[in-house]
């Protein structure tokens, strides 16, 4: 067991003083972007913005955007809910339910799958808009997907770009699926500046 984490505890080591680096590098000019909009908060109001876009889940085939990174944990009894298996996604949002839709961004992040009872996923994803006003902004959205409830509710935790300090949550539903594909429906409400 030794012989694993020593290499994985060197290559954490690095990768910290690298960041570390490139933020210490980067703080300044950061600063010179964000120190006149923080100095415009307290004057400004808060906005609501609602969203409402399909999330398309595609687990297989040519066109495959998601990826099993973990397989799923080797028990002594085999998992009816995957459990311990977690999936990288980079999934489209598009304006209508159909995969030929207009794009208006794309779902990056993971999910895990997190219960021995039911197939609930922990999800954690950020929503990179690319299209309209909201181009080059995101927010994100973490929280428990009961996959099989018809309606689940998550918070949204932060923001960038339009989406700066935005709170506020999604909701899905399933509007199809099948074994290679799920298609999700999602209504979104941010509170920002």
């Amino acid at each position: 067991m030794g012989k694993f984490f020593g290499p994985v505890l060197k290559l954490f080591f690095v990768v910290l003083f690298m960041s570390i680096s490139v933020h210490t590098s980067s703080n300044t000019e950061q600063k010179r972007e964000t120190d006149p909009w923080f100095q415009k908060l307290q004057y400004s109001k808060q906005k609501l913005t609602r969203l409402h876009f399909y999330f398309h889940d595609i687990v297989s085939g040519p066109a495959q955007t998601t990826m099993v990174v973990v397989p799923p944990a080797k028990t002594g009894k085999p998992s009816h809910t995957s459990f311990g298996q977690v999936n990288m996604f980079d999934n489209p949002l598009t304006k209508g339910p159909e995969p030929t839709s207009e794009l208006l961004g794309r779902a990056q992040g993971l999910y895990g799958f997190a219960s021995h009872e039911d197939v609930s996923l922990l999800m954690a994803m950020t929503i990179v808009l690319t299209d309209g006003e909201y181009n080059g902004s995101s927010f994100t959205v973490l929280g428990r997907n009961a996959v099989t409830d018809s309606t689940r509710e998550f918070p949204v935790v932060g923001g960038t770009g339009k989406f700066r300090l935005g709170r506020g949550f999604a909701t899905a539903k399933t509007y199809f699926f099948n074994d290679t594909i799920a298609i999700v429906e999602y209504n979104v409400v941010v509170i920002h500046y």
